[in-house]
């Protein structure tokens, strides 16, 4: 608990406020309530406030972090209703700038010299303002063009104190409220805690704008700012100026003669690029962060938001995208358990009936019918309903897809983002059945299964103290005993497979190393081996292209 109360208190005036809005809504009197014309210091407009407005107009009222919170939360729409989400959405992260000799002390501290002295030019007024930091145009002395990031005075200790209040609530909810134990909470919060930390950290950001440079270091047609380290610290982020057009802007892309087809293709490609090939990707594609720069060259900017995409994630992602195109319901159950983070029981049966009913929705339509958005918007509802939650790379990954296709479609009104998504997803599907990858596979399988043995003593005394006092029950639905036969199958196979491989390659060389008679002919079983790993390696490939080891 923070020792200042009077962040509570504040906090506390503007629940009650939008509190007694919510309240009305859901007894049906938000129409006899004229919230909308003032009432209750609420601001005036035209029509009354839904429940989920005055929600988002109280996160703008309590200030950056509350704010922040809000837009993480509307890319969680495995979490909350879309009229919620889209609600979240209009959230802005504008703020009156700070005094500009506050920010100037900063930029003493941080640089160790006055700013006429680092900088041959320095424009006073900012280019923008947010909740965390705000921007000014800026020339190097060998006249480069640059964008200088400052952050704001105290929103550190604003921030820290807000995420404590945060976690305090969030731990009463969890212990007062039944319904909030689905939620997790407090492991919300802990996730929003560390991006809040990291969005407070320049340098974060810097590495990750140096990272997207490399990526795309041999493109033409794509243009990351370069860092310039010597004027960047964790309060200070300067950048290399991207000047263009909006990619949004059609009257400018028009004029300039701009291929709009080819644009809004570039844009696709360069996040999918990011996606899969690199798997780390710009969070927010929104047009504001996309420059259209003289030839049509893509600029991007902002890297305060990114995600990261860890193998196992990357593979169930190919196993969701490769059982969909096969109209295969069970193969997209399992991959979306697999993604999800499941808070308790798993309806299984349930889950696969929706899913069913999802796969036979698209059954046999092409591509150009189908909205991207729209297929992650349904799916995201069957995880919600079913109390499945996404981790919040994964979160990111389908909210970037979905702004990243919003984003193209205004520049190509034709554009459809599965379209330009189908060859990144056939070659990842093609990878998942390589043989590296299936080694890979059988690493993880193995590592896991020796991480279990090990714990297996530990887990046997833990059932025998609990048979001691009393015993347990064990509760089995039939409904769910197939998959868990399939997926126990499936992993004994791989198991087997791995202890196999592993025998070949220790057998060959425990005989060729250790026997002069198989010294001597010690190419004849190199060879010999070899071909029957990579005949056990064919096997493995046919298989798992069958679907029984997959």
């Amino acid at each position: 608990m923070i020792e200042d109360r009077g962040r509570y208190r504040q906090i506390g005036a503007v629940l009650r406020k939008h509190g007694l809005g919510v309240v009305a809504g859901v007894l049906g009197l938000g129409g006899w309530v004229p919230f909308h014309r003032g009432a209750l210091g609420h601001a005036p407009k035209e029509a009354p406030y839904t429940n989920p407005e005055h929600v988002r107009v109280a996160l703008e009222e309590l200030g950056p972090t509350f704010v922040k919170l809000g837009q993480l939360l509307s890319s969680r729409r495995d979490l909350l209703p879309e009229s919620w989400v889209s609600e979240f959405a209009k959230l802005q992260d504008d703020a009156a700038p700070a005094p500009w000799e506050a920010i100037r002390n900063i930029l003493r501290e941080e640089l160790g010299a006055d700013v006429d002295d680092v900088f041959a030019r320095f424009d006073p007024m900012p280019l923008a303002a947010a909740s965390i930091g705000q921007a000014y145009a800026a020339t190097l002395h060998d006249g480069t063009d640059v964008v200088v990031k400052v952050r704001r005075p105290g929103v550190v200790a604003q921030v820290h104190d807000d995420l404590d209040i945060m976690r305090n609530f969030a731990e009463r909810l969890d212990r007062r409220w039944e319904s909030a134990t689905q939620y997790n909470l407090p492991g919300l919060v802990e996730e929003f805690s560390r991006t809040m930390t990291a969005e407070l950290d320049y340098l974060q950001e810097a590495h990750h704008a140096e990272r997207f440079a490399d990526a795309f270091a041999g493109s033409t047609q794509v243009r990351i700012p370069r860092v310039h380290w010597d004027t960047t610290t964790s309060r200070v982020l300067t950048l290399d100026r991207m000047r263009g057009s909006r990619i949004d802007d059609v009257e400018a892309l028009d004029s300039a003669g701009i291929d709009r087809v080819a644009l809004a293709r570039l844009g696709a490609d360069v996040i999918l690029t990011m996606v899969f090939d690199h798997r780390f990707f710009h969070a927010d594609p929104h047009p504001g962060n996309m420059f259209v720069q003289p030839g049509g060259t893509l600029a991007l900017i902002d890297f305060g938001m990114v995600g990261v995409l860890s193998e196992p994630t990357t593979d169930s992602l190919a196993e969701l995208m490769l059982a969909f195109t096969r109209d295969d319901p069970d193969g997209v159950t399992t991959a979306l358990v697999e993604l999800a983070q499941a808070t308790g029981t798993v309806d299984r049966a349930g889950l696969r009936q929706a899913v069913s009913v999802f796969v036979d929705r698209y059954r046999g339509r092409p591509l150009a019918e189908m909205s991207l958005a729209r297929l992650l918007q349904q799916l995201l509802a069957i995880l919600q309903h079913h109390h499945l939650h996404l981790p919040r790379e994964t979160a990111l990954l389908f909210r970037a897809l979905m702004v990243a296709e919003g984003t193209a479609v205004r520049v190509d009104p034709d554009f459809q983002m599965l379209d330009a998504l189908q060859p990144y997803a056939e070659h990842l599907t093609r990878i998942q059945v390589s043989l590296p990858v299936i080694a890979r596979k059988l690493a993880r399988a193995g590592a896991e299964t020796g991480s279990l043995l090990a714990e297996l003593p530990a887990i046997l005394r833990r059932l025998r103290h609990v048979a001691e006092d009393g015993g347990f029950e064990v509760h089995l639905r039939a409904a769910e005993l197939e998959p868990l036969v399939t997926r126990a199958e499936r992993v004994g196979n791989r198991l087997v497979a791995g202890l196999i491989t592993a025998a070949l390659i220790g057998g060959v060389g425990a005989l060729v190393g250790g026997n002069p008679h198989w010294r001597q002919r010690e190419g004849l079983m190199i060879g010999a081996g070899t071909g029957s790993i990579a005949a056990l390696g064919g096997y493995l490939l046919l298989t798992l292209r069958r679907g029984h080891l997959r």
